[in-house]
């Protein structure tokens, strides 16, 4: 049986015009007012907070309390960013750049570990499989907050305290990621598709890397912008593992909000640039993202 969303005067896959059901697709097409305005106001409550931010970002200290608030930029957004990079309390550039390596490389290695591990898990046998399974899924259930003391401890041993690797190396792969990727790996990768492929001679890493890994694409950009969107916004590890004078983005903002007079200007300015690279992202990533996320929506 094949579902197809199509509208009114268009053909589904078997060529039968969606014309002669119309009833079934008005719904998709046509709203009532009160959705369309119920969409605008939840889009304004979303959007208010993070543009009076960027709004006070060019502005002077003074504004922040001003009822009602400004809502036109004005002319100190460049000081203020050039403010923020001159900060010597703040290492923010140094705290940029730990913040880009230690995402990237996270996000890198938890998609292709949680991929190579999901394809394993949903399409290859072997003793206990059932087993790991249910332990990677038991991982899920324990608060990050109960590991850190140990973990805390093991990065002691380790000589890492302070260094970059410290918030790299622990999560290079999650509990999470694997369970998404063997789910959709599961329903996306045919049985038949990997044996015409052993039959071709292809080796179980050139299954996963020629077949698998490209069925996987669209899953694979939503764990990757999960899983950078977490590493970027991380902020108690790094907080408990690196010094103020070694920070990743979030940990920079925080120490301007630890003086003792609070320029509230700095704080949403570098907020305002701390979130630049997660837009970069969501752009470059949108067409993978909304693809895995309607992937369930539409089925042959």
């Amino acid at each position: 049986m094949t579902t197809l969303l199509a509208g009114p005067g268009g053909r589904d896959r078997g060529g039968r015009r969606a014309a002669a059901h119309p009833g079934r697709y008005r719904g998709l097409w046509n709203a009532s007012p009160l959705t369309y305005l119920t969409l605008v106001v939840a889009l304004a409550l979303s959007i208010f907070p993070i543009y009076w931010m960027i709004i006070v970002a060019t502005r002077t200290n003074s504004v922040v309390a001003d009822v009602p608030p400004p809502l036109l930029p004005g002319g100190h957004g460049g000081d203020n960013v050039g403010q923020l990079f001159d900060n010597p309390e703040a290492y923010f550039a140094k705290g940029l750049l730990n913040s880009a390596i230690a995402s990237a490389a996270v996000t890198v290695s938890t998609v292709f570990f949680a991929s190579l591990a999901g394809f394993a898990f949903a399409k290859l046998r072997f003793r206990g499989k059932n087993g790991l399974l249910l332990t990677i899924i038991a991982t899920m259930m324990i608060p990050v907050q109960m590991g850190i003391i140990p973990l805390y401890m093991i990065m002691v041993k380790l000589g890492w305290q302070n260094h970059l690797q410290a918030v790299i190396v622990p999560f290079l792969v999650t509990g999470f990621g694997v369970f998404m990727m063997r789910q959709y790996a599961d329903q996306a990768v045919p049985d038949e598709l990997i044996e015409a492929a052993r039959v071709d001679g292809c080796t179980t890493f050139g299954i996963y890397w020629r077949v698998v890994l490209p069925a996987l694409r669209p899953a694979a950009g939503v764990l990757g912008l999960f899983t950078f969107m977490q590493t970027w916004n991380e902020f108690m590890w790094p907080l408990a593992v690196l010094s103020p004078d070694n920070p990743t983005v979030q940990l920079s903002i925080n120490n301007l909000a630890n003086a003792y007079f609070k320029d509230y200007t700095l704080m949403f300015a570098g907020t305002s640039v701390a979130i630049l690279p997660l837009l970069v992202v969501f752009i470059v990533f949108g067409r993978q993202i909304i693809g895995g996320i309607m992937e369930g929506a539409v089925k042959a």
